[in-house]
């Protein structure tokens, strides 16, 4: 009876927390489409009715999905490349002190200075269809690089002289200690890069006028002072970027080694 109990209380405690967020969305839906009423202005505030509309015109479009390629591609590479250098930058930075020394600035730099100033600077090196990707690539890359290096100086230090003892060759060491110790680290860091890329690329885009990005059409819906647009097309931006992060952070799971802060 206890236990009938125990399962009955479990599931009605995860019935409630797949429902709390359902809650929360139709709350702030509610709000806002009261809020499109009050305003009564379409071109100044969309209402959710109108957005969803007009989510359902563009996705039936061979322009949107060309458009979403665009974006995705380029972002994606930028936040690929990122993880990738900041990884083998960290592991640098650690192993070698004098490394250490010399990105610490540059990765402070890069993290306190306003994107903006990159992306003015970038134009002036390149054309604006590279314009995300290399800006993405900026922006993660301190996120990367700090989490990365975190994560390896968390290393269990009594394994790692386990290891060193038995002489466990290097190969089985990365995999067996190393990189079940710094995967959790590195997925906070992608948790927080995927979005961080997103939002960089996408406003990247916009200042550039990038032709035949997402950046564009927010462009676009600004001089054509259409909010139902630029609502429609930030919907698109923020489901993009959640479903990056999802196959981001499955992809982490299937490594071995325990990552708790690689589950979706």
């Amino acid at each position: 009876m206890t236990s009938t109990s125990a399962v009955d209380g479990r599931a009605e405690s995860r019935a409630r927390r797949a429902v709390r967020p359902v809650v929360a969305v139709l709350f702030w839906l509610a709000v806002w489409q009261f809020a499109a009423w009050s305003v009564n202005k379409d071109f100044l505030l969309a209402s959710p009715v109108s957005v969803v509309a007009r989510l359902g015109h563009l996705i039936t479009t061979g322009d949107f999905w060309t458009t979403v390629g665009w974006s995705l591609g380029r972002i994606a590479a930028g936040f690929v490349a990122a993880a990738l250098v900041g990884a083998l930058a960290a592991t640098a930075a650690v192993r070698f002190r004098a490394v250490d020394a010399l990105l610490s600035p540059l990765i402070a730099t890069i993290r306190s200075a306003p994107v903006v100033s990159f992306i003015i600077l970038l134009l002036l090196w390149t054309d604006s269809s590279s314009l995300p990707m290399y800006t993405s690539f900026i922006m993660v890359l301190p996120v990367m690089y700090t989490n990365v290096v975190t994560g390896i100086r968390h290393r269990d230090r009594s394994l790692l002289e386990a290891a060193e003892v038995f002489r466990v060759p290097l190969a089985r060491r990365v995999l067996a200690i190393d990189v079940p110790a710094v995967l959790p680290f590195f997925a906070a860091a992608c948790r927080i890069g995927v979005g961080l890329a997103w939002k960089s690329g996408v406003a990247a885009e916009v200042i550039g006028v990038a032709s035949g990005s997402i950046g564009e059409q927010l462009y676009e819906a600004k001089v054509f002072l259409s909010s139902v647009d630029l609502f429609a097309w930030t919907v698109v931006i923020v489901a993009l970027s959640v479903a990056c992060e999802k196959v981001v952070l499955r992809l982490l799971r299937s490594v071995p080694g325990r990552v708790d802060g690689a589950r979706p």
